[in-house]
């Protein structure tokens, strides 16, 4: 068994392409290997900006032979059909054998297929992968023909330490290959992978990618200490910043203070987007002036000369910040209203304009169901909501859209929850993402989502399986997640209509099927946030499948009482009967053509335990219905379980299918009241187990 060690040298392969063209190098080499019939039992992957590496252990040195038997025609067969079957074999007529199957006399031929040497399949495979690749991306270099992500400066591909012929381009595989491109740029042989990983760490390369990662942190937490402040927390930056390194120094450098009167989200965005540093924080919470950031070299110096450039270049990008935030200011978010008119929100949908006027309109109603939420700051900050779009710093950094807005508001003198609901309105964006809470922020933020889905939605741009364009499925759960967790009860099949009504533009699809469509959109959604929470697939099945409930606090509140219910002792056995119940009615309905769906007759009940049944069956019922309209969920499901003990008894005593015909039918009543009375709740065949 021997390993093969292959390292694909470029020019800097974009930091968003590293991960995803590993995993990529791995599949496609085990896929073309597989189909030679080599198995790859142990694959690695490594990426840095210049190199994609992989290594697999335990390769034999060739493939297996191969033995295979191949039916021919019949002995006797016409001879066009003999000599094609003996030309597909490769052999003579006196190599085959003749077999009796039991269906006649056949020819058939042992073939035999020698395994072909390793070394020579790697070749062939990887060339192919080479070919192939999938980037995202790829360019063509001098006159070559291939393609490659940047141009591609050297192939290492070893088997067993052996040097596998790879050919790419203007490229031949070798032995070597080089260090990092300033620190150690000589090239030199390796033998193995154990050899090329320790030749690369002396030569000022980390070939781990989890491992810069985790370097990075480590320095930067350690600098952040030594200047005295804390650093800012920022995964998606240190994934990024990790792929622009081989070798990581982390260096500390200082921000002018003439830029510290702008607002931290500001200078934070402007560092992060531009220049990949990372923010200090105060003991407050509040931005340090200082920064770090991460360097791909080791000077004599110790970074002074590098901490002077980035300083210098961070100057002239926040100077650019510092003159759109004192411009924004010259003037009043309300004036940048009418420039709305002219943004398209979506080619179907009408302007932004537009759209701020069915937001306030939706928002004005949305206040009589959301305590706190006065009727004139909840317009005032949906009408302003979008006017930041406008601004010169939104147009530099849109990711700070909403936070702009509150920032300029406060600074036109608009009292702080209409601010702090123009921030917000966006939120919640993902599951981990804060909820709004205020009221005049949850108003606002319900009626920019509800607007967006019922509007894409009415014109039949709904998510499929794999696209979500508009991103309706993030807003759906935004709106969920604002309901439940503000305890709103809000009817939204009404909302989903008045919203629609909004619309001035002709739409595809009338209100009451968009309102349908969505209302099967959010079934769907608040079953993935609920099974998310452990709650059981089918429970929300069972009560959504009686349609109808658009509230969402009482539906979450019936899934929660179901879901104790079935787990306690007297409801599973209760659904155990039900569903024998439910079987014996319905077989017994079907044999005889017509249902039993008249009155119970009392004086039917002969047998002590069905007169039992009944009379509990006649308790049960109205305090169920009683605890339903009082939304006393889990009073409901414990009336429920009164019946566990009745029902059980009239099972072992009570034959249904008795000879009295009146009796018998009488008795698939008494049956059916059982689901009549548990269907109230939820439909129980749809509950599992």
């Amino acid at each position: 068994m021997a390993e093969f060690l292959l390292e694909l040298l470029s020019e800097e392969i974009p930091a968003r392409m590293q991960a995803r063209a590993a995993e990529d190098l791995a599949r496609l080499v085990g896929e073309g290997l597989k189909k030679a019939g080599l198995s790859v039992e142990r694959c690695r992957t490594f990426a840095t900006p210049r190199r994609l590496t992989l290594v697999i252990d335990g390769l034999p040195e060739a493939t297996p032979d191969v033995a295979e038997e191949r039916r021919g025609p019949r002995v006797g067969a016409p001879a066009q059909a003999l000599e094609g079957f003996l030309k597909g074999a490769g052999l003579t007529l006196e190599q085959c054998e003749q077999r009796d199957t039991g269906k006649g006399v056949f020819y058939f031929a042992q073939l035999r297929k020698p395994g072909q040497p390793t070394a020579a399949l790697l070749r062939t495979v990887v060339e192919q992968v080479l070919a192939d690749f999938p980037w995202p991306k790829s360019m063509r270099w001098g006159a070559h023909a291939v393609r490659w992500v940047r141009p591609l400066q050297s192939i290492l591909a070893l088997f067993g330490g052996q040097v596998v012929p790879v050919s790419f381009g203007p490229v031949t595989a070798g032995d070597s290959t080089v260090g990092h491109r300033f620190l150690s740029p000589a090239r030199f042989a390796v033998r193995d992978f154990a050899d090329y990983a320790a030749r690369l760490a002396a030569a000022e390369v980390m070939l781990d990618p989890a491992a810069r990662s985790q370097a990075i942190l480590a320095q930067a937490e350690a600098a952040a200490r030594a200047e005295g402040f804390a650093l800012r927390p920022d995964e998606g930056l240190l994934a990024e910043v990790a792929g622009l390194v081989e070798c990581p120094v982390v260096l500390a450098g200082s921000i002018d203070a003439t830029f510290m009167d702008v607002p931290d989200e500001v200078l934070i965005t402007s560092m992060r987007s531009h220049q990949k540093y990372f923010s200090l924080l105060k003991a407050d919470g509040r931005l340090a002036n200082r920064f770090l950031v991460v360097s791909n070299m080791k000077t004599a110096d110790g970074g002074k000369a590098i901490v002077a450039g980035n300083e210098r270049v961070l100057r002239a990008r926040l100077s650019d910040a510092k003159f759109f935030w004192d411009t924004d200011r010259k003037h009043r978010l309300e004036s940048r209203l009418p420039k709305l008119a002219e943004r398209l929100y979506y080619a179907r949908l009408g302007t932004m304009q537009d759209k701020v006027e069915r937001v306030a309109a939706l928002a004005r109603h949305l206040t009589f169901y959301i305590d706190g939420a006065a009727v004139e700051p909840t317009v005032r900050a949906a009408r302003l909501a979008k006017a930041d779009l406008s601004s010169e710093m939104v147009g530099e950094f849109p990711e700070l859209q909403g936070v702009m807005g509150r920032y300029y508001a406060l600074n036109d003198g608009e009292a702080p929850e209409v601010a702090e609901a123009i921030a917000e309105h966006y939120a919640p964006q993902g599951p981990n993402d804060r909820c709004p809470t205020a009221p005049v922020s949850v108003a606002v933020a319900l009626a920019d989502k509800l607007d967006s889905l019922v509007g894409f939605f009415a014109i039949d741009e709904k998510p499929t399986g794999s696209k979500d364009p508009f991103a309706l499925r993030r807003a759906a759960l935004g709106v969920i997640r604002l309901i439940l967790e503000n305890g709103l009860r809000l009817p939204l099949l009404a909302f989903f209509k008045l919203a629609h009504g909004g619309y001035t533009v002709p739409l595809a699809q009338d209100a009451d099927k968009t309102a349908a469509d969505l209302m099967a959109f959010f079934a769907d959604r608040l079953t993935v946030a609920l099974r998310e929470q452990g709650v059981r697939h089918d429970l929300i099945a069972a009560l959504l499948a009686q349609g109808g409930e658009d509230d969402l606090v009482r539906l979450s509140a019936k899934v929660a009482a179901l879901k104790d219910f079935v787990a306690s002792e007297d409801g599973a056995n209760l659904l155990i009967a039900y569903r024998r119940a439910a079987n014996i009615v319905r077989i017994e309905e079907k044999k005889d053509g017509k249902a039993q769906d008249g009155a119970l007759e009392a004086a039917l009940l002969a047998e002590p335990e069905e007169q039992a049944l009944a009379l509990a069956l006649a308790s049960v019922k109205p305090a169920v219905e009683a605890a339903l309209a009082a939304e006393q969920y889990g009073t409901a499901m414990a009336e429920l379980a009164r019946l566990r003990r009745p029902v059980d008894a009239f099972f072992d005593k009570v034959t249904v299918n008795c000879e009295a015909a009146d009796t018998r039918a009488n008795r698939l009543r008494l049956l059916g009241l059982i689901g009549g009375i548990m269907e109230e709740i939820a439909d129980f065949a749809q509950v599992e187990g």
